[in-house]
């Protein structure tokens, strides 16, 4: 290690891989997939038991309303699991978030429940990287910098949120409230790569539904008075495709209706995903989206029902933000660690964060990789490697006027 102070030596002294790793390999064995409220219930309890180590209160917030559209063009509710809320001085001058999530990509009823060793350093397990590791990385941080002299100047706040895999639709409110006045933000998504590489600007994503209702006919007796949803749909699909350009993708991903051979389908439901990398490439969309619905709906004398939008805007990395990467690779470096980054077309909690005008760098978690995947694993050598960069970062965002 190089240019530490005493006090920051200290720090790094007292966090213990072999604790995070236990933790870890506790809470993997929790099903915390993003409908399993049980398990996420089970998720949330034990990690309420686990922060109650960090000075605060504890408290679990419920999750906003959420609806989402069904194949027969209905808006139904969706019901997620309650967030984990953790705050540390909230009244100090200066005031940091730090954000998780306890959900994971894996049903109750997935395959792939258990965690194993592939060798000594690669832990295979569901949401070992993304990101249970990286909540045990963030509590063990949180614990070493407590010790810092600078800490009672400095408050927090830690979300835990329960639906950051399907978009964060039930705490994105609560995302952006936590946000206020924060000086900075940090999130333990996974690294980008294997080797450390953090996420750097990042595009944005939105999720459409629409519902397309035309009029029913016999296909054989009375064609001419139907209108056709599905071709309605077939027709917007071709106008999304060719809207795509270097700043915007655009993924048609499934349209739902009809039923008989022999009947001209009365309602379809098209769902598409956008990847906006630039704000004014999310701006563009809309308003073009806006005119290909009207053209829709006059050419084939239908109308049109959207469900959805952009939820993840773009995150450009601003001066403030690029500072904060600066500090994180000097940080990094002042511990042998080489930290590099790169633009990423993935999106995150980081996406909302920093639409509020907060920099944050947003993959501070462990390294791994294969997320999302039976083959999802963790290099457990990482954890410790991550909570002192992390804890030193703290402490050093307590100590400077840096950003």
């Amino acid at each position: 290690m190089k240019h530490l102070a005493a006090n920051e030596n200290r720090l790094i002294d007292t966090i213990a891989q072999s604790v995070m790793l236990a933790q870890t390999e506790r809470w993997v064995a929790i099903n915390s997939g993003t409908d399993n409220l049980p398990g996420l219930a089970a998720q949330a309890a034990d990690l309420a038991d686990a922060f109650a180590v960090l000075p605060g209160t504890i408290a679990l917030r419920d999750p906003a309303p959420v609806t989402v559209m069904n194949a027969a063009g209905r808006e139904i509710p969706r019901v997620h699991g309650q967030h984990l809320l953790v705050r540390v001085r909230p009244d100090a001058p200066r005031r940091l978030l730090l954000t998780g999530h306890m959900d994971t990509v894996y049903p109750a009823d997935h395959p792939f429940q258990q965690g194993r060793w592939i060798d000594s350093d690669h832990y295979n397990a569901p949401g070992a990287a993304d990101m249970k590791g990286g909540i045990a990385v963030m509590l063990a941080a949180l614990q070493a910098f407590e010790h810092s002299p600078a800490a009672a100047s400095v408050g927090y706040d830690v979300l835990i949120n329960s639906d950051e895999e399907t978009g964060s639709l039930s705490s994105s409110a609560l995302i952006a409230e936590l946000a206020q006045h924060k000086y900075a933000a940090l999130t333990y998504e996974p690294a980008a790569l294997p080797d450390g590489t953090l996420a750097h600007a990042r595009g944005g994503s939105g999720n459409f539904s629409v519902a397309i209702t035309g009029r029913s006919a016999h296909a054989g007796r009375n064609p001419q008075d139907g209108r056709n949803a599905i071709v309605a749909a077939a027709a917007l699909t071709m106008m999304l495709a060719g809207w795509r350009n270097e700043n915007l993708s655009i993924n048609p991903a499934r349209i739902d209706g009809g039923s008989g051979n022999n009947v001209v389908p009365d309602l379809a439901v098209l769902r598409f995903n956008i990847r906006p990398r630039t704000l004014e490439a999310a701006a563009e969309f809309r308003a073009a989206f806006a005119a290909m619905l009207e053209d829709v709906e006059r050419g084939h004398e239908v109308t049109t029902q959207v469900h959805g939008g952009i939820t993840r805007p773009p995150k450009p990395v601003d001066a403030r933000a690029q500072a904060l990467f600066d500090l994180v690779q000097r940080t990094g470096a002042d511990l042998g660690q080489a930290i590099a980054w790169q633009p990423s077309g993935g999106v995150c909690d980081g996406n909302n964060i920093a639409a509020c005008g907060v920099p944050v760098v947003d993959t501070l978690g462990v390294r791994g990789g294969r997320i999302h995947s039976a083959e999802e694993y963790l290099i457990p050598s990482s954890l410790a490697e991550r909570a002192a960069l992390s804890a030193l970062l703290l402490h050093r965002l307590a100590t400077g006027d840096i950003l």
